[in-house]
């Protein structure tokens, strides 16, 4: 998932090629070695089992998010009858999955690009070619969450509340999307000599650079990382954090994620830029301070409004809706 896409850019003033003899490594006597078609062949068509992989994880989070919604409680409307169970509108769902997909894709970029920031210096003009390089998943994270929360305001959908069960789902699809990159080659680490090195073999085509090099496996010491945050979240969801309505659930999982992050692209080949940090840790330490100061302004806002952190959806000033009351919730 990160730096996906076609043509992406040789660092300037390196010649093509260059990347693998700065990283060939001495192939230690055993490695984890891959070798399989990349590619499902369905009649005429070819797709990458990557691809298919990432497909999945999406669904996956999807379900994930429409089974929590129908599990999250929210205020009865003065005219339902007392008892009634209300729960969050999984028909928002799917506009919020919609909204998400903007946001996604211009964090995507402009993370990507600021990855890679002078070979597009010098090529001002490929920023905006979408076959000029990807997408950069600590971007696409971050806008995506915040396109999807401005979709769900214009709904008048209980935004904290959709940022409260949105937390398991979103660290679903990047651990089973972190994982799917095993299944493409993507992702390879700094070269290792060590039995636990991963390579791949075969024509591929497979993501990585110099894909028979043993390497870190970097997508799956993330993959495995951020596996660790959904097993901590859910037994949070468990033991009753989905019933705090103003998102620092949401805030402190963006935090962890970022944590996870940093730590493992320690491992990537990108070049360092700031000190010892490479231009995705900086990144990730700019996600993590925004985390936290999200979760300190929320925690302000609940300890003014008791109601918040005692689960009570506030109303939300702002939001008009046409004939708001023939839109009931269910």
């Amino acid at each position: 998932m990160d730096r996906a896409g076609v043509g992406q850019p040789t660092p300037v003033g390196e010649r093509p090629g260059a990347g693998r003899d700065r990283y060939t490594a001495a192939v230690p006597l055993s490695v984890i070695t891959f070798q399989f078609d990349a590619l499902a062949h369905v009649g005429d068509w070819n797709v990458r089992w990557e691809t298919i992989g990432v497909a999945v994880a999406i669904f996956v989070a999807l379900l994930a998010a429409a089974a929590l919604a129908g599990r999250v409680r929210l205020p009865a409307h003065p005219d339902d009858p007392p008892g009634t169970a209300v729960h969050l509108r999984r028909d928002d769902l799917l506009f919020i999955a919609l909204g998400i997909v903007p946001g996604a894709v211009i964090g995507g970029r402009l993370a990507f690009v600021a990855l890679h920031l002078d070979y597009y210096r010098a090529n001002s003009g490929m920023v905006l070619d979408p076959g000029s390089g990807g997408l950069a998943l600590s971007g696409a994270v971050v806008l995506g969450a915040v396109s999807g929360g401005l979709v769900a305001r214009l709904f008048d959908a209980p935004v904290s509340r959709w940022y409260g069960i949105a937390v398991l789902p979103m660290l679903v699809v990047l651990a089973l999307g972190k994982g799917a990159e095993i299944l493409g080659g993507s992702g390879q680490g700094l070269p290792a000599a060590a039995d636990w090195a991963t390579r791949y073999l075969g024509t591929g085509p497979w993501g990585s650079l110099g894909p028979d090099i043993p390497s870190v496996p970097a997508q799956a010491l993330e993959a495995l990382g951020v596996a660790a945050l959904v097993v901590a979240f859910a037994v949070a969801w468990a033991l009753g954090a989905s019933r705090r309505a103003d998102g620092r659930l949401f805030a402190v999982a963006l935090g962890g994620w970022a944590i996870v992050r940093f730590a493992v692209a320690s491992t990537w080949r990108d070049p360092v830029v700031v000190g010892p940090l490479k231009a995705e840790q900086v990144i990730d330490l700019a996600i993590l301070g925004l985390a936290v100061v999200v979760l300190a302004v929320l925690a302000v806002r609940a300890a003014r409004a008791p109601g918040v952190a005692a689960g009570v959806e506030p109303a939300e000033p702002g939001l008009a809706w046409p004939d708001p009351e023939t839109r009931r919730r269910f």
